[in-house]
């Protein structure tokens, strides 16, 4: 698991919140059902609440809901969850599939989930329970790799706070639709099967992100692939090409006209199918490639754009982002 799944986060100091069935505005009480008589009804969205033992990779297994495209909500008191069901319902189909992290922080709030479920119960709501569970030689080992205390061992020691954490959620991991031992799984394993679970019959997509640059205003700082243009001639030294960019037909097929540029692009565009495939089933679902000229005006952006079109047609989502062009 990461460090971060391991980090207890400080008690937030929460007010009781309103229940769903009205609430308060400017000293009146309205209710919550805006839907108006004879409109057809709000769609549900489904709902998957992600709990478990602290450090044991309720972070991880959100973050994975989150690129697979469920809207994630982190730390929700249990009693604004079918407020936030209905407030998706609202949403005309934007939000469709709702994960909540809900666990021990909570503390007193915590006490209302089963009110919560019950609640969605009559509302006839899709959730499913996903419980991330872990030995206790396992989770001591991630608490002292951070070097922080668990959120409930208050004076004593982390196996106290382990304790009373499985006793507080013994009743929610019997409830569970889906347990996950990750005693002995890494991010990437845990990762999969999440995946595995949640992510249908489609691949999990990746998207890309394609950024020019030029070297001399430095590196992109988050990028993962970097390829460089600079062995290509440079359209600065051609007068009539200089004041345009790569953007410029001109320009993109005085690029391609030089030995070894659609040789490069065929070649690596290959190289990125290998790698797409590798990250996918690391779990990765983000990249950035950052292709650089000398100034960021010619050779990258034309090399960029050609990219792009040529992994957006192999069904890539990608983005393509000029950071320098028009900066000299």
């Amino acid at each position: 698991m990461t460090e971060h799944d391991a980090q207890p986060t400080a008690d937030r100091d929460q007010t009781a919140a309103e229940p769903p069935e009205a609430v308060q505005d400017n000293g009146a009480q309205v209710s919550t059902d805006v839907t108006p008589a004879g409109a057809p009804e709000a769609a549900i969205p489904e709902l998957v609440i992600i709990s478990g033992m602290s450090g044991a990779g309720r972070s991880t297994a959100a973050k994975c809901l989150e690129d697979l495209g469920w809207f994630v909500v982190d730390n929700l008191p249990p009693a604004l969850i079918p407020t936030m069901v209905e407030l998706g319902a609202r949403s005309q189909g934007n939000v469709a599939r709702i994960a909540v992290v809900v666990d021990v922080r909570g503390r007193r709030f915590f006490d209302n989930l089963r009110e919560s479920l019950a609640d969605l119960a009559t509302r006839n709501v899709t959730r499913r329970i996903v419980f991330l569970e872990s030995s206790d030689e396992a989770l001591v080992r991630r608490f002292e790799s951070v070097r922080r205390p668990h959120p409930l061992q208050g004076d004593g020691r982390i196996v106290d706070g382990i304790a009373a954490e499985r006793e507080l959620l013994r009743e929610l991991r019997g409830d569970a639709d889906l347990v996950i031992d990750t005693s002995s799984l890494n991010v990437h394993e845990l990762r999969a099967k999440m995946d595995a679970q949640f992510a249908g019959e489609e691949e999990p997509e990746l998207r890309a992100t394609v950024m020019s640059f030029g070297f001399k205003y430095g590196l992109p700082v988050d990028a993962d692939l970097v390829a460089d243009m600079r062995f290509l001639p440079n359209p600065h030294w051609v007068p009539e090409l200089r004041p345009f960019t790569g953007l410029n037909e001109e320009v993109s097929a005085y690029v391609f006209n030089q030995p070894g540029a659609k040789e490069f692009l065929d070649r690596y565009a290959e190289l990125l199918r290998l790698i797409a495939t590798g990250y996918r089933r690391e779990g990765k679902r983000y990249v950035t490639i950052a292709i650089g000229c000398t100034g960021g005006k010619h050779r990258s952006v034309a090399v960029s754009e050609k990219l792009a079109a040529r992994l957006a047609a192999e069904g890539v989502e990608t983005v393509v982002v000029h950071r320098d062009m028009g900066r000299e």
